[in-house]
């Protein structure tokens, strides 16, 4: 039995699987508010309480870098550490990683259906690559090797935003004014999106209609910019997701050529399923490989959404029953 965890800035998912690293089945998954608890531990001693189960090892995938078992998560005011989390819950064989890294571990477990395919490119071997927008950015490779894949992680979505064309330098500019640092984090991320489209409106960039403020007064003011762009009922709306999805295309292109991801780069994270229309439009891939020299490169990887919201919940497990066979 394996208990494991995908711990994000608004909500955190659990689960029980059972079977092998390359084949989990689950058996209960439960969805915790993750503000309105003091940490992981005590969300994952309510699980096990009520389903009264025993798990042989634990794994929990949680925003931040983890390093020597010990994180600060930075869209949660929590400090974790795998030493005290595994005295907590009096399990054995505990582990904590990099909740992108416990994404790039369930990729191995995905279907064709739990993709979208924004460009086919061409199948090849080389390493892989990982994005992923939602409370935060996350951003994770996947190391080709002989027997597969070496999942690693990355606090890629911390470096700096670099814009691109005159528009995204104002909003550079705006948001210097705002931030101490401006990181990539900063733009391509649910309050990303709401950052963007604050500029654009007060730069008189476009006008907020008296409907769309009292949404964005009353509840999350991203869900609201984003409908309203899919909607098309709001020009600014719309011109914050394009400028989202162009961004989003870019910083992709970065990781890409960073890694070499000639195997693949795969879009992760709660945003991208819910503007997947969006972003099979021409902007994301013109983006993408908008780089110059190596644009054939971009061109021939091979880009993919996942829709399935359990990745990196099925990472996670991935990585507990690993833990078992060393």
């Amino acid at each position: 039995m394996i208990l494991a965890g995908d711990i994000g800035g608004t909500n955190t998912r659990l689960a029980f699987y059972e079977g092998t690293p390359e084949h989990l089945k689950p058996v209960v998954i439960e969805v915790f508010p993750s503000r309105d608890h003091s940490g992981p531990g005590e969300i994952a001693q309510k699980f096990l309480a009520k389903h009264k189960q025993k798990p042989d090892a634990a794994c929990f995938g949680i925003a931040g870098a983890v390093v020597d078992g010990h994180v600060e998560t930075p869209n949660l005011p929590w400090v974790v550490d795998v030493h005290d989390l595994a005295k907590e819950l009096q399990i054995a064989h505990v582990e904590l990683v990099n909740d992108l890294l416990a994404n790039a571990h369930g990729i191995a477990l995905l279907k064709a259906s739990d993709l979208v395919t924004l460009n086919p490119g061409v199948v090849a071997s080389g390493n892989r690559a990982l994005i992923s927008a939602g409370t935060g950015l996350g951003e994770a490779g996947l190391l080709a090797v002989k027997s597969g894949y070496q999942p690693f992680p990355s606090e890629g979505g911390h470096a700096d935003f670099s814009p691109h064309g005159e528009v995204q330098i104002d909003l550079l500019r705006y948001l210097m004014a705002r931030y101490d640092h401006v990181s990539f984090e900063r733009v391509l991320s649910g309050p990303g999106l709401f950052n963007i489209y604050q500029f654009l409106r007060d730069t008189g960039r476009g006008e907020e209609p008296g409907w769309l403020t009292d949404q964005l007064s009353q509840g999350d003011p991203s869900a609201a910019i984003a409908k309203s762009a899919l909607e098309g009922t709001s020009d600014i709306a719309v011109q914050a997701l394009d400028i989202f999805v162009s961004i989003y295309g870019a910083e992709a292109g970065n990781l890409a050529l960073k890694m070499v991801a000639t195997g693949g780069m795969f879009v992760g994270g709660g945003i991208a399923p819910k503007i997947i229309r969006k972003l099979s439009s021409s902007a994301f891939m013109k983006s993408f490989t908008a780089k110059g020299r190596m644009s054939s490169l971009l061109q021939g990887i091979p880009v993919h959404v996942i829709t399935n919201d359990k990745t990196a919940l099925l990472g996670a497990g991935r990585v507990a029953a690993l833990s078992l066979l060393d």
